[in-house]
């Protein structure tokens, strides 16, 4: 009797073991999809739309698409939007497409470039498939210099992009339904994971229809490059093959980074983009700031923003990025550049310091842990947040606000151009939650050195 009683304890507690065991949380895959199923293969359906800013954003954009390789060389139809299913006759631009072999498959990816376009006006557009066309979508083109311009910045998406990022871009758009350009501090997907096309199709599910709401500007980042002949004395830094038909950017980028530097101008605003990889990994730190201080000293406009992926001061421990201090830092600052957005540290810093306002951002899933350094240069910080950014530009004023997932107010500052005077930031403290720190010990992984992955 009592033997049986021991047999029967016993195995209920294993079957609470394995009860709790089959209940315990268990860190997530990169991608929702299951190993051996399709989930993104290309179809005559086009899909991954996005508009990008051509380098006179009043004037002109370009978009990317995708595709199965029955179609070629596709159009894109664009018409002054109107109230009335009839629009009129659409113009059309015939698109450039290039072939890219992936886990999915054989895809083309398009590219149509539109120019002669009107300022400060509604444009509908579509793209073409196979017998058969895009739902059709609306840009607006830039306004004059003077109007307000709100847009949005976000950090690194990377990570669980389905599951984890597409809450902070739903919460981005209900707080600026009115903004007309993203940018993207780099780091989009994981990659070199074998599931490189999926995930680049969670990026396009988790952002809906951003892309075809707004203008799309990213930078690339250490993540949209691999290492080829690894663990070898050839091992180098290659662009990922998505990288150079995902997007339709400005081909007006420095030679040694042709496809990943780019500028552009959105109403008072000029906007350059540099490639920090190529910068620290490839060399190309000093051609880059010759390219930089050419694109900032010919800018007319009241405001500008330098845009990189790695940080020029790391809020994460054991990370410095010399070469970006040593060859861009100065263009920067000779240029009284108002803003440096930045990724790659998965946590949040701004630089306590007058213009240039050096930033560090995290849309994402994955979240390091602040460094000591950061701590004490740094003001507001935060870990295992993730936020998006919003920036207002009217006039002499750029209105600026980090917010969470959940849309409460993290960080906000204005910088006012007085004249004279330059520019002078002006905190703004009302509203802003505490400051926000990592209460884990580990990730699920057992990693001490993050905070969630």
């Amino acid at each position: 009797m009592r033997q049986g009683l021991l047999v029967a304890l016993l195995l209920g507690t294993c079957a609470a073991v394995s009860a709790q065991e089959a209940t315990a949380r268990r860190p997530e895959p990169n991608t929702r999809v299951p190993k051996g199923v399709q989930r993104y293969a290309p179809t005559g359906f086009p899909d991954r739309i996005v508009a990008s800013p051509a380098q006179d954003a009043a004037t002109g954009f370009s978009v990317a698409w995708r595709t199965d390789t029955k179609v070629d060389a596709p159009l894109l139809e664009i018409v002054v939007a109107g109230d009335s299913p009839d629009m009129g006759e659409p113009r059309r631009v015939t698109a450039i497409s290039t072939l890219l072999k992936t886990e999915n498959g054989s895809a083309h990816h398009h590219r149509a470039d539109v120019d002669g376009l009107q300022p400060d006006t509604l444009y509908a557009w579509r793209v073409q498939g196979d017998r058969t066309w895009s739902a059709w979508h609306h840009t607006r083109t830039a306004a004059a210099t003077t109007s307000p311009l709100t847009m949005l910045y976000f950090g690194d998406t990377q990570n669980k992009n389905v599951s984890l990022t597409t809450r902070v871009v739903r919460e981005a758009m209900r707080h600026a339904p009115d903004a007309k350009l993203a940018l993207y501090a780099g780091d989009l997907v994981s990659g070199g994971d074998g599931e490189d096309d999926n995930e680049w199709g969670e990026w396009f599910e988790a952002n809906e229809v951003l892309p075809t709401s707004l203008v799309v500007a990213p930078a690339p980042g250490n993540h949209e490059y691999f290492e080829e002949f690894e663990d070898t004395p050839q091992e180098r830094r290659v662009l990922g093959a998505h990288w150079p038909v995902t997007f339709a950017l400005p081909g007006n980028g420095v030679a040694q980074a042709k496809k990943t530097t780019y500028w552009f101008d959105y109403q008072d605003l000029r906007v350059v983009v540099i490639d920090g990889t190529s910068a620290l990994d490839l060399g190309t730190a000093k051609a880059q700031a010759a390219w930089l201080d050419q694109a900032l000293g010919s800018n007319p406009h009241r405001w500008s923003i330098v845009m990189t992926h790695q940080p020029f001061f790391s809020p994460r421990e054991g990370r410095d990025n010399v070469a970006l201090r040593k060859h861009l830092l100065p263009v920067i600052r000779k240029h009284n550049v108002d803003l440096v957005l930045q990724g790659h540290d998965h946590v949040y810093g701004r630089l306590k310091s007058p213009p240039p306002v050096f930033v560090v951002s995290v849309t994402g899933a994955k979240q390091y842990r602040l460094s000591d350094e950061a701590r004490r240069t740094m003001r507001p910080v935060a870990e295992d947040t993730q936020l998006f950014q919003v920036l207002h530009f009217e006039g002499p004023r750029l209105r600026y606000e980090a917010r969470t997932a959940t849309g409460r107010l993290y960080d906000a500052f204005d910088l006012v151009d007085e004249g004279g005077k330059g520019k002078q930031l002006v905190e703004r403290t009302e509203g802003r939650i505490d400051e926000r720190a990592c209460t884990r010990a580990e990730t699920l992984k057992g990693r001490a050195d993050r905070c969630w992955e």
